[in-house]
């Protein structure tokens, strides 16, 4: 497409033109009771918040890219390597130990600080698509996403499936090519590929002159600055050589390199002409990406990077609520509809929503914490808030922290935008749950399960250690580590049914069993392959497997007891699906129920 442009117009590469700058707009929010603090302190830390999730598709240099935008920011002081050998460092965001001997993010962490006067919240997300559900949530408490792509694969299958997920979110998207200081794509065929596989417009910020071992440095399009660069020693923050403007006639010498000084003349050009402006408001409609080239490695153009994000990347915007829960949500659109009451961040009233749950942060402690994204408001410890699945019980969060990764420091007020750690021994809290202030009961959208694809019982091999066991399973149930089914009537005397998207998390849940909670398990497969949950009830399923419409689907029950119906087969799912899919109301993700609809079961 890209490429196919090019051609048409003579050129031997592809390009793009001047760049201009517009500030993503804010969906309009409805009069509430809190009323909007124009102008005030609120309003400016509200503008104060930066944060983003990082999606890539394993290997692409992710967990690399978050450790270098934390020593830029001054988070650190040195990188942490992530393939960690002898001495090395471990990663800051990889805090788990399967993570650290595997050397892959299995968890989402959460890393903040404060940089060039603005507070930056990096939500590091799992790579693997095992855990593509944990990457939902995330996302959920996101304002932005960076897509990292790899220079020398271009679009591969995981960050395919996880711009998916940023695209349901209708997050604004920024993409960093990384790894250019290796035999790279040509960009212009980088370009080409988000082009055509993902619709986006693709406007270049950030533009590298040469690759691999000649891999010189970039040029910001913003101003027209070369940033030239020196290869820096592993965890430091790389040497600038210099940086001068495109037209300064010196830039040839400092290039050392003809050839390369004259592609970059020629690739500016074609840019001017071929790319489209810049246009923040494209950017968060998801019909734009602007487009960064660097190495995270040797820290070419991260600090750059980090500075383009901090002008263009979105404040927090009004977040939609819903009255009557989620259940007939279609989760597969992302779309929010006009009419849909939304709350904005500078709104008086404090208000959240729980995006994970993560036990044993200290494992000296046995803690659990929930995550919880701050939408509006002014959080202060000690506040009063109402938790709205639970009909507007009252809860006193005292005992607050922010994080960086797996450790924390005690907060005493926080702002829309930030994401606090708010204890929850008691399993108070689940997965999407809002808490908020004011009289009026509000629930943000909730966040859904999606249907598991591999299923397995999970067995205690020690049965002396039974009360460990069973305290084990439910705090990784808790966390959405993986979801647990039983057979229909079960009161919990049978083994549980572990089920989750993919079979590393299922290494996950036996890895945490025994560190953490000194229980070995052994999981016994189950051979079915897809599942969807039956909103009609137990009523339509016994009705619809009376009539012999069932025959080899296993019929199990969830955490709340609705029906789940597990098969052996694609084939059969769908013509289940296609003879008596209205009938059972059949779904491929289901919300936590509120508190009076689990009465109901």
């Amino acid at each position: 497409m890209f490429l196919t442009t090019l051609a048409a117009a003579g050129y031997t590469l592809p390009s793009g033109p001047t760049t201009h700058y517009y500030r993503l707009g804010r969906p309009a929010c409805v009069a509430t009771e809190g009323g909007v603090i124009a102008g005030s302190s609120l309003a400016n830390e509200v503008e104060r918040r930066r944060n983003l999730a990082i999606i890539s598709h394993p290997d692409a240099g992710k967990t690399t890219l978050t450790e270098k935008l934390l020593l830029y920011g001054g988070a650190i002081n040195q990188a942490g390597a992530v393939k960690a050998k002898g001495e090395q460092r471990r990663a800051t965001s990889d805090f788990m130990e399967l993570e650290q001997q595997r050397g892959i993010s299995i968890s989402s962490s959460v890393l903040s600080y404060e940089y060039d006067g603005k507070v930056v919240s990096i939500l590091d997300t799992p790579g693997h698509q095992d855990f593509s559900e944990d990457t939902y949530r995330t996302l959920s408490a996101a304002d932005n996403a960076v897509m990292l792509v790899d220079a020398a694969k271009g679009l591969e299958p995981q960050t395919r499936k996880l711009f998916e997920v940023a695209h349901l979110r209708r997050l604004p998207l920024f993409t960093f090519v990384n790894k250019m200081d290796r035999p790279a794509l040509s960009p212009f065929e980088i370009i080409d590929q988000i082009e055509e596989e993902f619709g986006l417009a693709c406007s270049p910020v950030l533009w590298p002159i040469g690759s691999g071992d000649r891999f010189k440095g970039v040029l910001d399009r913003t101003n027209n600055q070369v940033t030239l660069f020196e290869r820096a020693a592993r965890g430091k923050v790389a040497t600038e050589l210099t940086t001068v403007m495109l037209e300064d006639p010196e830039l040839a010498a400092l290039i050392d390199d003809a050839e390369l000084y004259e592609a970059l003349i020629e690739e500016v050009e074609m840019l001017k002409e071929l790319t489209p402006e810049i246009d923040m408001a494209a950017v968060g409609r998801g019909e734009m990406t602007p487009v960064f080239f660097g190495s995270a490695m040797t820290n070419f153009g991260v600090g750059l990077f980090l500075d383009a994000f901090m002008r263009l990347g979105s404040s927090p915007v009004a977040r939609s609520v819903e009255e009557a829960g989620a259940e007939g949500r279609d989760f597969t659109s992302g779309e929010i509809a006009q009419e849909q009451e939304t709350i904005d961040p500078a709104t008086n009233h404090f208000s959240g929503f729980v995006f994970k749950l993560q036990a044993n942060l200290d494992p000296k402690h046995r803690d659990r914490l929930a995550y919880v994204r701050i939408c509006s408001g002014r959080f202060e410890r000690g506040m009063k808030v109402k938790h709205a699945r639970l009909k507007g019980k009252e809860l006193t969060l005292s005992s607050v922290q922010t994080m960086m990764a797996n450790s924390r420091s005690t907060v005493e007020e926080a702002y829309p935008g930030d994401v606090i750690g708010v204890a929850n021994p008691a399993g108070t809290f689940a997965i999407g749950d809002t808490i908020y202030t004011g009289s009026k009961r509000i629930s943000y959208s909730k966040i859904p399960s999606f249907s598991p694809e591999v299923f397995a019982r999970c067995i205690n091999t020690s049965p002396a250690k039974s009360k460990q066991f069973s305290k084990g399973i439910s705090q990784l149930l808790d966390e959405g580590a993986v979801q647990q089914l039983r057979e229909r009537g079960d009161q919990g005397g049978g083994a549980p049914i572990v089920a989750a998207v993919g079979p590393l998390q299922f290494e996950v849940v036996q890895a945490r069993m025994l560190s953490e909670y000194g229980v070995e398990v052994r999981l016994e497969t189950i051979p079915y392959s897809c599942a969807r949950w039956a909103m009609a009830g137990w009523d339509e399923v016994d009705a619809a497997d009376a009539d012999n419409q069932l025959y080899s689907v296993m019929q199990l029950e969830d955490a709340y007891g609705r029906p789940v119906l597990l098969f052996n087969a694609e084939w059969k799912m769908n013509k289940v699906i296609a003879d008596s899919g209205e009938q059972l109301q059949l779904r491929p993700f289901a919300v936590a129920p509120d508190v009076e609809e689990r009465r109901r079961k």
